[in-house]
């Protein structure tokens, strides 16, 4: 069980003279985030994730594995750098570079931080042993950091030049096939985002630099959101207002006028990009007759660390974090009685035994112990309800009656409860997140 007075939260110090930021230019998730101490600025757009949030991106890169092996995809690394070449093989280097990082050796090779690796993992299968139709689909994807030198880097992780992305890779043998892995995968991220309880649209975008022949983007439905979407009411087909022609919009399938505008923040993007790269570099594979054919690609990027700003920005309030279930950072926040106080004595006493209990339901990776019993009881309960902890239990001034009451937080919402009851609750949450975690499959 975590003890607070060891956990390592750098909250935001504000000197007393320093001038006031306009927190309109802040978005929620980024003032939030700041003031608890869940990341620390590095400079304009790179952060470090501090204790807590690593926690939770640890839990939301932990579901993106789960979800993507279980569309058959095996998990591989490749470098941060990419030997520019390749790019330029590509032809993606012919157009707007400069939202590209690109660094040289002290060899004057040139190579980008980058972005994305369609050219890094299509040149993997175009110089090695040419693969057989039967080993076909084949999916690969990793986990980590990627580069973009935003022009306009702001609302914190939600639009950051440093930041943790999820891309995957499929080939396939035919249109047809690429198809079916194109269905699977998106699939899976339509699982992800339920299981994370997000409103998100998924809705047609345009292929941009990318290219290839398709793509769709998954926007969680946002305020703050650069992104502008129109949704049709008749059909409820979503697309990028990108997408639009001309002044009088209608929707691309069923031509209805009748749409609603949102905003969005793109949290992922998928493409079906044909031979757009395995034909420039010449990734084949042998089919049946023996010959050697082009392999058909896809490829599905997921911002992960824009995922866990996005579900803070829809979900908390104002005053204090929410979290998707399965990724707060505690699941429960145990608050004993303050030092000195009358119900110390025997507060103390039913504080030890509820912490016993919670550590044989549920283990002690999931548990905070506020035990800095030098603050009073409203004050470390106002930050765990800040800091948005689904249960907070805490052993006040009733705890020490002759029927011990305990005072428990679901969700921010109060009850007091004896003991044996709180113990129940506690079993229903594991329960809910065992439910969400299956939710989907």
């Amino acid at each position: 069980m975590q003890k607070m007075s060891r956990l390592f939260i750098p909250k935001l110090v504000i000197p007393k003279d320093a001038a006031p930021k306009h927190i309109e230019a802040l978005s929620r998730s980024q003032r939030l985030m700041n003031e608890l101490g869940l990341v620390k600025a590095a400079g304009n757009g790179f952060f470090h994730f501090m204790p807590i949030a690593q926690r939770s991106l640890d839990k939301l890169c932990n579901l993106v594995d789960e979800c993507v092996l279980e569309t058959g995809s095996y998990k591989i690394t490749m470098p941060i750098l990419t030997p520019i070449e390749l790019w330029q093989q590509s032809g993606r280097l012919h157009g707007d570079i400069e939202e590209f990082f690109i660094v040289k050796d002290r060899h004057d090779k040139k190579y980008l931080l980058s972005p994305t690796h369609e050219e890094a993992i299509t040149s993997i299968l175009a110089t090695t042993a040419p693969i057989s139709y039967k080993q076909l689909p084949l999916r690969l994807y990793q986990l980590g950091p990627k580069f973009r030198d935003e022009l306009k880097a702001r609302f914190g992780l939600v639009r950051a030049k440093e930041f943790l992305m999820k891309d995957l890779y499929s080939f396939d043998r035919s249109d047809k096939e690429a198809e079916e892995s194109y269905k699977i995968i998106t699939a899976s991220y339509a699982a992800l985002f339920k299981k994370l309880q997000l409103p998100f649209e998924k809705v047609e975008a345009c292929t941009g630099i990318m290219g290839g022949k398709c793509s769709q983007e998954y926007q969680i439905v946002c305020p703050v959101g650069e992104d502008r979407l129109l949704r049709c009411k008749q059909c409820h087909y979503a697309f990028n207002v990108d997408l639009a022609e001309g002044d009088e919009k209608c929707c691309l399938k069923c031509h209805s006028s009748d749409l609603e505008e949102l905003k969005g923040i793109e949290v992922a993007h998928t493409f079906l990009l044909g031979d757009r790269y395995t034909k420039p570099f010449k990734a084949t594979y042998l089919d049946s007759d023996g010959k050697p054919k082009s392999l058909v690609m896809g490829c599905y990027g997921l911002g992960v660390s824009r995922v866990l700003a996005a579900s803070l920005e829809v979900l908390s309030s104002d005053n204090g974090l929410v979290w998707p279930s399965l990724l707060a950072p505690y699941d429960i926040c145990v608050i004993g009685p303050k030092d000195g106080s009358n119900e110390q004595e025997l507060g103390d006493v039913i504080e030890k035994k509820i912490c016993k209990k919670i550590t044989e339901i549920y283990g002690c990776n999931d548990v905070v112990h506020d035990d800095r019993k030098y603050l009073t009881i409203g004050k470390r309960l106002w930050e765990a309800k800040r800091m948005g902890y689904p249960l907070i239990i805490v052993a006040g001034g009733k705890s020490a009656d002759d029927t011990p009451i305990l005072e428990l937080l679901v969700k921010n919402h109060h009850h007091e409860l004896h003991v044996d009851t709180v113990l129940t609750e506690i079993h229903k949450y594991k329960d809910h997140k065992t439910a969400l975690r299956d939710h989907a499959h």
